[in-house]
């Protein structure tokens, strides 16, 4: 046989389209071509397919060999179509049998040894597989396994080298033959650092329990060492539980980038990006398109410390991902679509030197400077933020005395109760409910809307403004049980929008 055709897959975004890999032997001076829209790591195969193959005991066949990847318009990168183009080769040369290569799907980079290296994106492979109801099995390398059995019902089958691949195509008992892997165990319970360690700081946590049960975006402004960042670390957890197509979301996102680990199934992902970081780093980039910190943030956490500090251009791109819940990226040759559902806290000093509005008198800083400085944050960003909350230190008598605060598990039992009301009602969380649905489920009583009418005036408020408004008095009401939202309910909403200047 001269011809042999098996399957892998591609990443295109978070989506892994099949790909066919094809492989013909043919008569003439012997060559090595790859077709099909390959970058240059794809290309490269070629060199290490042909001492994989040697070095694993059998013979590179002496023929023109043309390897086609298609869908030709499709782009190709990475060594992961190395395994089956090595054992294209080795089956279209009668070396191994063709028919059972049919019933799998194949990913693996070869080293020249033919020992089998990980992968990016074997998770978003395998869920894509499985997806696509194509009751094929999966051989990838070992180190890759635990990822992609993560996928309930897959069936994977590890492999450390080439050699191994081919024997369980070859061997005559199954002694020889893989064995499909059966997952690792999976963590029970995700251990976060306790809101127990703050002392002090009712005010800002309160603002993040309700924060939380809505999955609403706050920044937090106050001096430093006030504790913000102790905050926001301890934030992950108060979040909901993960579900698992949650789970299996975020992972296959970290997949792409080769920084999953199946020890943090289930763990609400946690990012902070430096202030040096630019747009692409957030949003994602490249001429081949990777997710940025915003995608790898999705279903979890995305931290940006010393905000103001941040180019405002950089900060602008968070616009369009905060409402949309997603990023595409355009490129001349490829466009890529990442999800982007993360809940933003944001910390910052309310003046360049940290100690404006402070009893100390240690704050020289003009007027004209803290507006400089508060105005590195656009107003159209700030005004996508729901909350805004004034973190001040803690007294010394606080540090010393007070006793530990409320557990991170009590606030979370809470939220978690919060949050299931809102699934009960509108089958999603109050900060993503559109504009019909705030009229239906978040019409506070008379008094609360001349409240927030007053409000609007005063503080010149964009119709974008009010509704997030509406969503955060939505979130206090559900945590305090009230089928209405009360007047009381949108006057702690509001509170939470008066930290900076007006938007």
């Amino acid at each position: 046989m001269s011809l042999a055709v098996l399957k892998s897959r591609a990443l295109n975004g978070i989506e892994a389209p099949e790909v066919s890999v094809e492989i013909h032997l043919a008569n003439g001076l012997p060559a090595f071509h790859i077709v099909g829209l390959a970058e240059t790591e794809v290309k490269e195969a070629r060199d290490r397919v042909r001492a994989a193959i040697v070095n694993a005991g059998f013979e590179m066949p002496a023929h023109r060999i043309t390897v086609n990847l298609a869908p030709a318009d499709l782009p190709k990168e990475s060594g992961r179509f190395d395994l089956p183009i090595a054992l294209g080769i080795l089956a279209a040369s009668g070396q191994i049998p063709a028919p059972p290569l049919a019933r799998y799907e194949f990913a693996g980079e070869l080293s020249l040894t033919g020992e089998l290296r990980p992968i990016r994106g074997a998770l978003a492979m395998t869920f894509a597989m499985q997806r696509a109801h194509t009751c094929n099995a999966f051989i990838l390398p070992r180190a890759n396994a635990d990822e992609a059995a993560l996928v309930d019902g897959a069936a994977v089958y590890p492999a450390a080298t080439l050699l191994e691949v081919c024997n369980h195509f070859c061997a005559a008992d199954d002694s020889a033959r893989l064995a499909r892997h059966r997952p690792a165990p999976r963590p029970q319970l995700v251990d976060y650092p306790d809101f127990a360690e703050v002392k002090g700081q009712w005010h800002a946590k309160r603002a993040l329990e309700i924060a939380a049960a809505g999955s609403h975006s706050i920044v937090m402004v106050g001096p430093p060492g006030a504790g913000k960042t102790m905050l926001a670390l301890r934030f992950p957890g108060l979040l909901p539980s993960m579900t698992n197509d949650e789970a299996l979301e975020a992972a296959a996102v970290q997949s792409l980038t080769g920084t999953f680990t199946a020890a943090a199934w289930k763990r609400r992902p946690f990012r902070a990006p430096h202030h040096t970081s630019s747009g692409v780093a957030l949003v994602g980039g490249g001429s081949v398109p990777r997710p940025g910190e915003i995608s790898l943030a999705h279903c979890g956490v995305l931290f940006l410390d010393e905000l103001p500090e941040f180019d405002r251009r950089v900060l602008e791109v968070l616009r369009e991902p905060l409402e949309s819940g997603r990023v595409t990226i355009s490129r001349a040759a490829r466009q890529a679509e990442f999800p982007a559902r993360f809940q933003l806290i944001a910390a910052m000093n309310p003046c360049p030197c940290g100690y404006h509005g402070q009893l100390s008198g240690k704050c020289k800083c003009s007027m004209d400077t803290i507006t400089r400085y508060q105005d590195r944050i656009s107003g159209p960003l700030l005004d996508r933020i729901d909350m805004q909350i004034d973190v001040g230190p803690v007294p010394t008598d606080t540090l010393h005395t007070a006793e530990d605060g409320e557990p991170s598990q009590v606030i979370a039992a809470r939220v978690e109760a919060a949050f299931q009301r809102q699934l009960d009602r509108q089958n999603k969380s109050n900060r993503h409910l559109t504009s019909r649905e705030i009229d239906r489920y978040c019409k506070p009583e008379r008094s609360g809307q001349d409240m927030l009418h007053k409000a609007m005036l005063q503080f010149h408020w964009s119709a974008r403004a009010y509704h997030r408004v509406l969503r955060v008095a939505r979130t206090v009401a559900d945590l305090a049980g009230s089928e209405t939202v009360l007047a009381k309910h949108v006057l702690e909403a509001i509170q939470f929008r008066r930290v900076l200047r007006a938007s």
